[in-house]
């Protein structure tokens, strides 16, 4: 008996047309050998739970950098949060889960230490760019179990590849977890702004509240109910047109009131010398990289990048240690 097969050809019984067939997948960049009991994107799953990128996301910034509370989230917790919902819509929709839980709790995984502001900061000093969800696939593909790569399938990679605005996925699972994140940050983004007393619930414009919601919980709840009744029966992925352009206003809102609030953001400047310092340390110093990277630029990827991937990969603890080690002087003991 071949439980993969059988569940294979569950899917094809039970999904919805617009489905990724887990048998029908365009493969992986290295040909292998299937598993008798898993179907390739639980298997992609599997190896991106198992990884050392994700679980470095656990100390991550997510919004706030080191937040004096236990209950803010991390970039790990906003990843669980975008699986979530991801799973929840797809689940309503006859969709793959596994395809969609393989892409939510992939698409960080190139992230920064100190969030954006990380990202920008080496995205102004690298020539050759710095954008995180490219980073994701370079991490997968590349820098993962010390350069070998997780070898994922192309329908996970483009997911993870395009989860940002600017992207489109080819499969309707990579749109449920596009839609997804957005929903899951404008919603814990908002819940740890008032949290932090930078929001109260009743400063969400009328306008907004009107159409989705006027608590965090609402709001989420009728994003995820829009979805699914816009999208189902459908060959895409919808909001209908109100809730889409709530959804824009209330994005705009939480930009002007907290992404770009200079309380909220008033360590990210020295977030952001920190982490241009340490490119300049190790561009200068390469030979100081652990082995692994070094290894890659012998593969023929530049310098440059490789100092972003060691960088990019430091959780937001371990690049303060980092700098505090290089630059801070130590007390003496006799």
């Amino acid at each position: 008996m071949n439980i993969r097969e059988n569940l294979e050809q569950f899917e094809v019984d039970y999904l919805s047309p617009y489905a990724a067939h887990s048998r029908d997948s365009k493969g992986r960049l290295r040909a292998e050998e299937q598993c008798d009991i898993r179907p390739v994107y639980q298997r992609d799953r599997d190896r991106i739970l198992h990884s050392k990128s994700f679980r470095r996301l656990k100390d991550k910034t997510q919004v706030f950098l080191s937040p004096e509370g236990d209950h803010y989230r991390t970039r790990l917790t906003h990843t669980l949060e975008v699986s979530q919902n991801a799973r929840t819509i797809a689940k309503a929709l006859r969709m793959n889960e596994d395809l969609v839980e393989a892409i939510a709790l992939g698409h960080d995984l190139g992230h920064t230490p100190f969030g954006h502001a990380g990202e920008r900061a080496l995205n102004e000093v690298c020539p050759y760019g710095f954008c995180h969800s490219e980073q994701s696939v370079r991490t997968i593909d590349l820098l993962e179990k010390g350069g070998a790569g997780l070898n994922l399938t192309m329908e996970v990679r483009d997911g993870i590849l395009n989860h940002q605005t600017k992207g489109m996925p080819y499969t309707l699972e990579g749109r449920i977890v596009r839609f997804s994140d957005k929903i899951a940050y404008i919603h814990h983004d908002m819940d740890d702004a008032i949290r932090a007393g930078i929001l109260k619930e009743s400063d969400v414009p009328k306008e907004i509240g009107d159409v989705i919601g006027y608590t965090t919980g609402e709001r989420l709840d009728h994003f995820i109910h829009d979805l699914v009744t816009t999208s189902y029966g459908k060959a895409d992925i919808l909001m209908s047109g109100p809730v889409a352009k709530a959804m824009q206003k209330l994005r705009r809102f939480m930009f002007e009131r907290v992404y770009e609030n200079k309380e909220a953001k008033s360590e990210e400047g020295k977030a952001e010398v920190l982490i241009q310092t340490l490119y300049s340390h190790y561009k200068k110093h390469f030979e100081r990289l652990p082995d692994d990277y070094k290894n890659l630029v012998k593969k023929g990827e530049p310098e440059e990048k490789v100092v972003c991937d060691y960088i990019g990969a430091m959780t937001d603890r371990f690049a303060i240690a980092k700098y505090e080690e290089i630059y801070i002087p130590k007390s003496w003991h006799g």
